[in-house]
């Protein structure tokens, strides 16, 4: 696919201008740039869903395009899995055209269709479907569409185009409304796939761990950088540290010119006049200027006490779902909690307790008088779409006052967060999602709190506003509690966690979530040792192998010891699964030869790790 010349404006707000890139075979392409200067526009345009005012943009004749939309709408009275079936591409019609067939009885229809569905891999497309589903956590099936959350609505929207495999996978935020583990496992998905991709999303690690290029939108032009979010950082400020040496080096060259022309009036025709035209080139070089901005987070934080608050004996259920068992906990002063758990787990219906908007069923919730709470909900406010952004925030207050003491106008306040004098004046109808958040964000802070609870704050937010509120929330005096499904975000900002298991259980974590994960993956290696005992070795070792371990081995000798009684029984698995794959009947020669080899891989491995099982445990 090829994008050529492509220029996108809305009246006099120019999005992007003559830009032209590529996607090839395999590239796996993130999509950077600030809220508001056309991202989505472009998914739109590639996508077909959106004209544009000159260029081009030019597809291989037999290239499959799957989108996932930013917030995805499907007609109303379909189920779950027939929305998974609703769409344009060639497996959903000629699964259509083969089901109609079949009603009418065609058989000559049905003959070749047959082997159109062979080509295509649709006749496991149903099952295919199920699974995905089921790894985004949506159950029942049969649901209807317009009974689904936001945020269910997404992820049957993900699962949509995932399961039809497109040459090319455009998503626009893909990460929104899924948790950590979801989140994980999309990533390994689309490792594993051999698709092309271009997203957009705010999710640093996600870009770092599944794109090898990224593409950045930067004033009304596009930049490539080829490696993934890391690499861009890097050379991204080479970039710029480049462009304002230029810019420097222009100014002086400037300033010479300037007294040149000054000096010597009568030198302006005849020869001099090539000089003449440089010297305007060189003013406009010179005068350059950025436009990229930086949002200032530095209004004064109100100041709190000694007691915060203190959560006794509190219990919430709806219905058999428990959300909260008996939990205690007293928050101390300048604590930077983070709440993770999977969706469903009760996270939000917890703050909304703290914060007296959901009544527990049991215990107490008993708070500081000196605590001002600001609360930055998941869903957002709704501002009125007909209103102007400046009236919003002068609704709240003229005024507010910064963290060393001086008052500023709120339409000064707006200009710290990105909002230019003219799109103060914009009616929030023409805001894009992730300026609405940074108006929301504006609001919340204008009333100057001292405990920040941000309930998913890091949705539709650009990552160049991400780092100034970590930066912010790092630096923030008072005390924070933040519920996110953004790791890098959680990793940044929460200096311990609150683990939501469900189920009522929730667990207290000393860590970031990093921490956590490595933590989980050592009790869920060591709880796989204890049940299932390691294969062909274990007869051979003595009546109490670990206490004689922990006594003789070193640290990583127990260590290796450890993780080998957990992968063992994996690679087992592995090995029987593939074996009961190949006596299925339903694999090519291909694919026997390949698993086949698989195999004699995995025996070698098993063994391998059998022996040095054996010397460990005869230490």
């Amino acid at each position: 696919m090829q994008i050529e010349s492509l220029t996108k404006s809305f009246g006099e707000r120019v999005l992007f201008e003559n830009i032209s890139f590529g996607i090839n075979e395999g590239q796996r392409i993130g999509l950077i740039a600030a809220n508001g200067t056309g991202k989505t526009t472009l998914l739109n345009i590639i996508a077909g869903r959106m004209d544009y005012d000159s260029g081009q943009v030019v597809f291989r004749r037999d290239l499959t395009v799957g989108y996932l939309e930013q917030d995805p709408q499907f007609p109303a009275g379909l189920t779950v899995l027939e929305a998974c079936f609703h769409g344009q591409n060639e497996v959903v019609q000629a699964i259509a055209r083969y089901e109609q067939a079949l009603a009418r009885n065609d058989t000559s229809a049905m003959d070749k269709l047959f082997a159109r569905m062979e080509a295509l891999g649709a006749w496991d497309f149903e099952q295919r479907a199920k699974q995905i589903l089921t790894r985004l956590n949506i159950a029942d099936l049969g649901q209807k569409v317009e009974t689904l959350s936001g945020g269910q609505l997404k992820r049957v929207a993900l699962a949509a185009a995932l399961i039809v495999e497109p040459d090319l996978l455009i998503l626009d935020e893909p990460t929104n409304h899924l948790d950590m583990e979801m989140t994980e496992w999309l990533e390994e998905y689309l490792a594993g796939q051999r698709m092309s991709l271009l997203m957009v999303t705010h999710d640093r690690y996600f870009l770092d761990r599944v794109c090898n290029e990224i593409i950045e939108i930067d004033d009304k032009r596009i930049y490539s950088y080829k490696g993934n979010y890391s690499y861009y950082l890097e050379k991204r400020q080479e970039r710029i540290d480049a462009a304002d040496a230029t810019v420097a080096r222009m100014k002086n060259l400037y300033r010479r010119e300037l007294e040149w022309i000054r000096r010597t009036p009568s030198a302006r025709s005849g020869k001099a006049k090539y000089r003449i035209d440089a010297f305007r080139d060189i003013k406009e070089k010179a005068h350059a200027r950025r436009s990229e901005g930086t949002v200032q987070l530095d209004v004064q934080q109100t100041y709190i006490g000694k007691k915060i608050f203190e959560v006794e004996h509190l219990g919430k259920r709806f219905g058999e779902r428990v959300i909260l068992s008996d939990f205690s906990y007293l928050f101390s002063r300048y604590e930077k909690m983070g709440i993770v758990g999977n969706n469903g787990t009760g996270k939000s219906t917890f703050i909304k307790m703290l914060l007296g908007l959901e009544p527990p069923d049991s215990g107490t919730v008993d708070i500081g008088e000196t605590v001002r709470f600001g609360y930055y909900s998941q869903q957002g406010l709704e501002f009125d779409p007909g209103a102007r952004v400046i009236d919003i925030i002068t609704a709240i207050s003229e005024h507010i006052t910064l963290s060393d003491g001086k008052q500023i106008s709120a339409s000064q306040l707006l200009t710290r967060f990105l909002f230019s004098p003219q799109s103060q004046y914009d009616y929030v109808s023409k805001l894009s999602g992730g300026e609405r958040r940074r108006l929301y964000l504006c609001t919340i802070l204008m009333a100057n709190p001292n405990f920040l609870v941000l309930d998913e704050p890091t949705n539709d937010l650009d990552i160049q506003t991400l780092n100034v509120l970590e930066e912010y929330l790092t630096a923030f005096s008072g005390c924070l509690i933040v519920v996110s499904h953004d790791r890098y975000f959680m990793d940044k900002v929460a200096d311990h966690l609150l683990v939501f298991e469900g189920g009522g259980k929730v667990k207290d974590f000393p860590g970031n979530y990093t921490d956590y994960r490595e933590w989980r993956k050592e009790q869920e290696a060591l709880a796989a040792a204890q049940a299932v005992p390691a294969p062909k070795a274990a007869s051979l070792v003595a009546e109490k192998p670990r206490e004689r371990v922990k006594g003789k081995l070193s640290f990583k000798e127990k260590r290796e010891f450890e993780l080998l009684e957990a992968e063992i029984p994996e690679l087992e698995a592995e090995k029987a699964a593939l074996e009961l794959e190949m006596s299925s009947g339903r694999l090519s020669t291909e694919e026997l030869i390949a698993k086949s080899e698989r195999i004699a891989t995995l025996i070698e491995e098993i063994d391998a790790k059998s022996m040095r099982w054996l010397e460990l445990s005869e230490l």
